[in-house]
């Protein structure tokens, strides 16, 4: 009888077919300008990619908006194939970029696309999966900011530094030369040895296709592209493009930064951004606040720029330092998304259109530009050389404001507004030519003690060059080679500084 029961059990067991899972499916009920509205999907999470089967092909598409009723997804390809109807099924993923070393000197789509037509990015290596959005670091696992970033500007290096794991804003009127602080610094990561060089991330959200060329031109011209990773969602991308750019920068950022490397992302610019989020958000139906924002525009930017961080030695020791463009119009840093995102990095470097237009290039007002981290991003020998640079400039910028209503001004006013200029001119530096962080001291080290004040102006220029020249031939090896190893002006090095200064300003 039990032999019986076991044959029968064996029999119904053996033509026991799995039943086929059951998939949650959706289906579109209004398409157009980027947005789709869904019918169904009851359990889909927020920020869920979701598969829209369309006749031509399968479309991804982003779950924003969690209704009652229906889903709000955002497009992440093409919206003209997708019909009312089509089906639309969840994927239980979060959306992910492909991350790697690869990477490193492309230019890609915020999905992950190669965009410079050499063809695809990953060959042997095995890319690792990093999800767009994650939470940030926690305070636990952060350490302070200590080490430089040197952007091989002297006014920011000297004056308003910034540090490994920092968030600076740069802002700025539209062509006061936001981008070319940002180019400069990636170029000076190259030339800089002062400790190991960072991965540099540069996203360009919304601009011309052409401006984008010519970026990568100019960096593959000078050496700086196989340390650069492009992110481009250019103007003729859609709104959805703009809107992930800076998270796929970010989480690329973070691949580097997780593995004990240092990064330094560019967002360029967070306005455009805001303004991508902004059109999402109303065609999704969301309520507009001030300026037609959407309520929750100060989270969007404020999860994506806490990411930027310094880990302690338990998590790896590396950094991710982001330095965010805000455009100003007509220099009102009062507006909504600047003084967002002024509240939420660690200082900013204003520039200034009167200044850009007066020759005063970088055009960085100082009196207005600041770094929460300061002197504690600086090397020793640049607190002991540029720490009264910031004070004698703004008592210059008094005195300047002063003597245009005085007739007659006394003999130490002069010699102290005749520094200032000095002090402006010698700070004064053109594009795409970063000075390495020895060279700066060099020069900076000769202006601020009076090695210069008998020089007229106009020969600043030409003088600079020349000590810079005769230093770096007679004496690399006693003087820069040091400065950049130990980052530390010693007595000794000081003393042979001022020997050679005196002979090459005497000659």
């Amino acid at each position: 009888m039990s032999y019986e029961i076991i044959e029968k059990l064996k029999q119904a067991i053996g033509g026991y077919k799995e039943k086929e899972k059951l998939e949650e499916i959706g289906r579109v009920i209004e398409s157009g300008d980027g947005i789709v509205k869904i019918y169904g999907l009851k359990n889909v999470k927020a920020q869920e990619v979701l598969s829209i089967e369309t006749k031509e092909k399968e479309i991804k598409a982003l779950a924003l908006n969690l209704e009652e009723d229906s889903v709000g997804a955002l497009v992440l390809g093409d919206h003209i194939d997708i019909k009312s109807g089509d089906i639309v099924k969840r994927t239980n993923k979060l959306l992910s970029i492909d991350a790697g070393k690869s990477l490193l000197s492309r230019v890609v789509s915020p999905l992950g696309l190669p965009l410079d037509g050499q063809g695809q990015i990953f060959g042997a290596e095995k890319p690792t999966q990093c999800l767009l959005e994650k939470d940030a670091p926690s305070v636990l696992d952060r350490e302070p900011v200590d080490t430089p970033l040197h952007t091989g500007i002297k006014t920011i290096d000297s004056m308003i530094p910034i540090g490994r794991g920092q968030r600076e804003l740069i802002i700025g009127d539209r062509q006061t030369g936001k981008t070319a602080i940002a180019i400069d610094t990636i170029i000076n990561q190259h030339l800089d040895t002062y400790k190991k060089t960072p991965i540099c991330i540069y996203v360009a959200i919304g601009q011309k296709e052409s401006k984008i060329a010519k970026t990568v031109e100019l960096l593959k011209n000078y050496g700086a592209l196989e340390h650069t990773i492009i992110v481009s969602a250019p103007a003729s991308s859609s709104a959805a493009l703009w809107y992930l750019a800076p998270y796929a920068g970010c989480a690329i950022g973070e691949y580097f930064r997780d593995k004990g490397e240092d990064a330094v992302i560019i967002y360029d610019d967070l306005s455009k951004h805001a303004w991508a989020y902004r059109q999402i958000s109303l065609l999704l139906r969301r309520p507009p606040g001030r300026e037609a924002y959407p309520g929750d525009i100060f989270y969007l930017h404020s999860r994506l720029l806490e990411r930027a961080a310094k880990l302690s030695k338990e998590k790896g020791g590396g950094s991710l330092t982001a330095l965010p463009i805000v455009e100003t119009q007509l220099g009102d840093v009062t507006a909504y998304i600047p003084t967002n995102i002024i509240s939420i990095t660690d200082g900013q470097i204003y520039l200034e259109s009167d200044l850009f237009y007066q020759g005063v290039r970088p055009a960085v007002n100082v009196g207005l530009s600041v770094s929460r981290v300061g002197s504690k991003a600086q090397t020793q020998a640049m607190k002991k050389i540029a720490g009264k640079l910031r004070l004698e400039l703004a008592q210059f910028r008094e005195l300047q404001a002063f003597i245009q209503f005085a007739s007659d001004v006394d003999e130490t006013t002069k010699k102290k507004i005749k520094r200032g200029q000095i002090i402006i001119e010698i700070l004064k530096q053109q594009d795409l030519s970063p000075m390495s962080f020895d060279k700066q001291l060099v020069v900076l080290y000769a202006a601020l003690n009076s090695y210069f004040d008998e020089i007229e102006s106009a020969d600043l220029p030409a003088l600079q060059l020349k000590l810079l020249e005769t230093i770096e031939k007679l004496h690399q090896e006693e003087i820069l080679e040091p400065l950049i190893k130990t980052g530390k002006m010693t007595d000794e090095i000081e003393q042979k500084l001022k020997t050679a200064i005196e002979k090459i300003i005497a000659k």
